[in-house]
């Protein structure tokens, strides 16, 4: 398998093409996380398959063509469980079966003569919720196998927001699409879309520019955190935590209404830089903006912890051990809430963690719903900090551009880009044809990992513990049906 780097350009032509049974062999050999699978069509019926592994701090891809007359093989779930969910995305879009694989089931496209899983026994019985939900939440739909309160397996079922954002990406790739994935990971689609970018077109960004998108992107992760916070503390009818998680969040994203005109930092960043330079003025108020919230997210956070009520639905509700967690490949805030440590901001470093000392932060994880409510409280302050000094380093930079600009997309060109959303790893891949033009557009967000992670944690629980485990996940539907 080639090694590669993150936001790095390699030729096509430089990475291996393999049989698939060599393929296969490779990839248990290794036996490393994968961070993408897909296809994409090599003409005249026949389909190359890109496989791309965690060996951080770099990644190791390789590839495998498919004949027009080969549609199947032997799947790879079944020696390492983690690659269950790519090996169905790949068998729904390009029809190539991976045989004996376990729960071969569509991703999106599922509508239509969906087989649900079946349970049998006098006092098993199904719960069915959605797709169609109370207020703004989107589509899925939810099939509980219970007997009486206490669901013994979920079954989730979504597509119902898929929109072919990977084939809009090739025919009109922007700023503006990217940025409209996901809503709630403005910062962190359009950072990667922009590196990915950046990286072909030979872009080098200014310094200030940097640390201006690494500040929003922490903020992003904090004013998200903060709203989860308050969020499982409105499930466990915790109202005065509510309240307040609602209030300091508000902050935060007007702060970056501020900065760029949009609560959730659209048009703040773009290729080449970011659109909108920061005023020391505006740092100034956002520093006494960031004090009180952290101040008012501390107080909270440890009045809910030292409460009984409180602490007796959140402990060893909706728990995930750390061999399932690692077999269903979590990533992001739900893998390390259940002791999978992956996170891209230092597996894949850039130069500022070296520059600002900013360094992993030890977590002890309990796999619980408890688990994920501390680990969003530890991530925001981190980031709090992340931020000060992002900001502190800017004025070294005062009197550098915030955009550059550079030339034409390079012409069989292959470059991964992988940004560390709030939810966790963000996967941008783009791949250029013979004559420098977009040919495809890979996308993962982290949620495509951990909506089986969300049945794992409903297990053994109440029909009535739904509602806390999945707000401490907080996934989302159409980031994973794209």
């Amino acid at each position: 398998m080639l090694k590669i780097q993150n936001n790095l350009k390699v030729n096509l032509s430089d990475i291996p093409v393999l049989k698939i049974g060599e393929l296969r062999d490779e990839i248990i050999k290794e036996n490393k996380r994968p961070i993408a699978f897909f296809g994409k069509d090599w003409g005249e019926g026949r389909v190359r398959l890109f496989v791309v592994l965690e060996d951080a701090p770099n990644l190791l891809v390789s590839s495998a063509i498919f004949e027009a007359d080969e549609r199947s093989y032997e799947c790879i779930t079944n020696a390492i469980p983690a690659f269950h969910i790519y090996e169905r995305e790949f068998f729904e879009q390009f029809g190539i079966k991976p045989l004996n694989h376990p729960w071969l089931k569509p991703v999106r496209k599922n509508q239509d003569n969906y087989e649900f899983f079946e349970m049998t026994g006098d006092e098993v019985h199904q719960v069915a919720v959605g797709p169609i939900h109370a207020g703004v939440i989107e589509p899925g739909h939810f099939r509980f196998m219970c007997n009486g309160e206490t669901v013994y397996h979920l079954e989730i079922m979504l597509g119902y927001q898929h929109r072919g954002v990977e084939d809009m990406m090739v025919k009109c790739p922007s700023n503006q699409l990217a940025e409209s994935i996901c809503g709630d990971s403005v910062i962190a689609y359009n950072t990667a879309y922009s590196q990915i970018m950046e990286t072909l077109k030979g872009i080098q960004i200014s310094n200030k520019a940097q640390l201006i998108r690494k500040a929003c992107l922490e903020m992003e992760r904090a004013a998200i955190h903060i709203g989860d916070l308050g969020a499982i503390a409105g499930d466990i009818a915790y109202l005065m935590g509510a309240s307040v998680f609602g209030a300091t969040r508000t902050l935060v994203i007007n702060t970056m209404l501020e900065f760029s005109g949009s609560r959730f930092g659209r048009g703040m960043v773009t290729v080449g830089g970011v659109n909108y330079d920061i005023s020391q003025e505006k740092i100034d108020r956002a520093l006494k903006t960031f004090a009180k919230v952290e101040k008012d997210v501390e107080r909270m956070t440890n009045t809910m912890l030292k409460n009984s009520t409180v602490m007796s639905r959140l402990e060893k509700t909706g728990t995930v051990s750390t061999e399932r967690a690692q077999e269903a490949g979590l990533v992001g805030m739900a893998g390390r809430a259940c002791g999978v440590d992956v996170d891209a901001r230092f597996d894949f470093p850039d130069k500022w963690n070296e520059e600002l000392g900013i360094r992993k932060k030890a977590f002890k994880a309990t796999n619980d719903v408890n688990s994920r409510f501390k680990l969003r409280y530890k991530e925001i302050l981190q980031s709090f900090s992340i931020i000060r000094k992002c900001f502190a380093k800017l004025a070294e930079y005062k009197d550098e551009p915030f955009i550059a600009q550079g030339g034409d997309l390079p012409k069989d060109a292959f470059v991964i880009s992988i940004v560390e959303g709030w939810r966790g790893e963000v996967v941008h891949i783009a791949m250029t044809d013979g004559s420098g033009k977009l040919s495809r557009y890979k996308i993962k967000d982290p949620s495509f990992n951990n909506w089986y992670g969300l049945a794992l944690a409903v297990r053994n629980n109440g029909v009535s513990d739904f509602p806390l485990c999945n707000k401490s996940h907080n996934l989302s539907y159409c980031g994973n049906d794209l």
